[in-house]
């Protein structure tokens, strides 16, 4: 049994997306960012990081004690060698499938997370920062739309690469990008949204997370008000 400590941002969405692939059993445990739960001393001994996801594994493959893990690329590598699935064996696959998960980690998912802040939760727009960040965000859309030229998915069959990307891809319009513009992307990213699992993974969202305000003032100054203090 997997617990999940999960919200339903870009980076959650990643693990419930393996999770409804794979078939692994698992719980969530709603972590509400908005209001703060991230901050709790029960999760923080999970997640010291205070950041969604984690995961526990109750029963890992060595027989021990659960494993607790934080951040969602190691989230998905762990899973990906539990199962077997999503991970291919081949060493040239399993090479490629682990560097396009890293270029998401080190790098769509930080600049359409900027992209995202400054666009839409900032409460001034500062045009430089904008600007910056939706040109960068449209540089890796161009990285991703090369790589898929010639191919169904990021790395061999469907993989935690392509699990971990699709969840960024999914606000493009939030991050002022057409679709139109990057067709191989549009082509994988359609594919990908028709997958039963997928559909069952964002069903999750309205069921933990029916709807709150965007630019709520507590909620914010929870999310963007956070320094060093923080974790003291």
């Amino acid at each position: 049994m997997i617990d999940l400590y999960y919200w339903t941002t870009p980076n959650g969405h990643k693990v419930t997306l393996f999770l409804e692939e794979s078939g692994l059993p698992y719980t969530i445990h709603p972590i509400n960012i908005g209001q703060g739960d991230q901050f709790k001393p029960e999760f923080l001994r999970i997640a010291p990081n205070n950041r969604i996801p984690a995961i526990v594994d109750q029963a890992p493959q060595d027989g021990g004690e659960p494993i607790a893990l934080f951040e969602s690329g190691a989230i998905l590598q762990y899973l990906a060698e539990k199962t077997g699935q999503f991970l291919s064996a081949d060493l040239r696959v399993r090479t490629e499938t682990l560097q396009w998960l890293y270029w998401q980690m080190g790098g769509l998912g930080p600049m359409a997370g900027q992209n995202h802040h400054f666009n839409v939760y900032a409460p001034v727009k500062i045009e430089y920062a904008i600007d910056r960040y939706v040109r960068e965000t449209g540089r890796l859309y161009g990285v991703l739309n090369k790589h898929l030229a010639q191919r169904d998915f990021i790395a061999g069959d469907y993989s935690i690469a392509d699990m971990a990307s699709y969840p960024w891809i999914v606000s493009h319009q939030r991050q002022s990008q057409n679709l139109d513009d990057f067709p191989n992307v549009k082509r994988w990213f359609e594919r990908i949204g028709e997958r039963p699992a997928t559909r069952r993974a964002y069903a999750l969202t309205e069921q933990i997370n029916p709807g709150s305000p965007a630019h709520d003032p507590k909620a914010h100054q929870i999310l963007f008000g956070q320094d060093s203090n923080t974790i003291r």
